[in-house]
């Protein structure tokens, strides 16, 4: 996992006194300057955005870093790589959230408790499904099938759609019955 220090950005990029993320404007800056670094990454890599040293992050520049970096990690604009939230507190983690549901997305976040959450919008079949992966190493379609007592083809889609939403990764594996889909946890 890499970190991006948001504070080290925002002092870098907009050279004021502030710890403050706030106004449209400002999202812009940053998210670019992430952007041009994320590209740079290799392909697989977790990125942690990290907000704990960040004091509030309202909801225009939230959408304008967060809700975009996450809509462009989806439609696979930087390649396979993840994207998670760190070190976020409950006024952080609110805003975030907010401007991720408008957009019906959703991402992982450590809070600053060091709790690991979902945050923004996401179906209860596929939060479920997420809980049970973040508690393993690995799993096929098929063994989630068998722990939660869902048809294969549903099991299946649960797995993918968490994947295309850059919850969980996946690698492809040869084992005795052939090559299968190993869903992990990112963190």
């Amino acid at each position: 996992m890499i970190t991006y220090d948001l504070y080290r950005i925002l002092k870098d990029e907009l050279k004021n006194g502030s710890s403050d993320l706030v106004t449209r404007y400002s999202g812009q800056v940053i998210r670019e300057r992430i952007e041009k670094d994320i590209v740079k990454e290799k392909d697989g890599e977790v990125i942690a955005l990290d907000f704990s040293r960040i004091g509030i992050i309202d909801y225009s520049c939230a959408d304008e870093i967060v809700a975009k970096l996450i809509s462009r990690l989806m439609s696979n604009e930087y390649g396979n790589r993840f994207i998670i939230l760190k070190g976020l507190d409950e006024t952080q983690k609110e805003n975030i959230e907010v401007a991720l549901e408008r957009k019906a997305l959703s991402c992982i976040a450590i809070l600053r408790d060091g709790r690991q959450i979902v945050i923004g919008e996401l179906n209860n079949y596929l939060r479920e499904t997420f809980d049970f992966i973040k508690e393993r190493e690995g799993i096929t379609a098929k063994e989630l099938s068998k722990k939660l007592r869902l048809e294969l083809n549903t099991a299946a889609t649960r797995l993918l759609n968490l994947y295309k939403k850059r919850l969980i990764m996946r690698t492809d594996e040869q084992r005795r019955d052939g090559k299968v889909w190993v869903y992990r946890r990112i963190i």
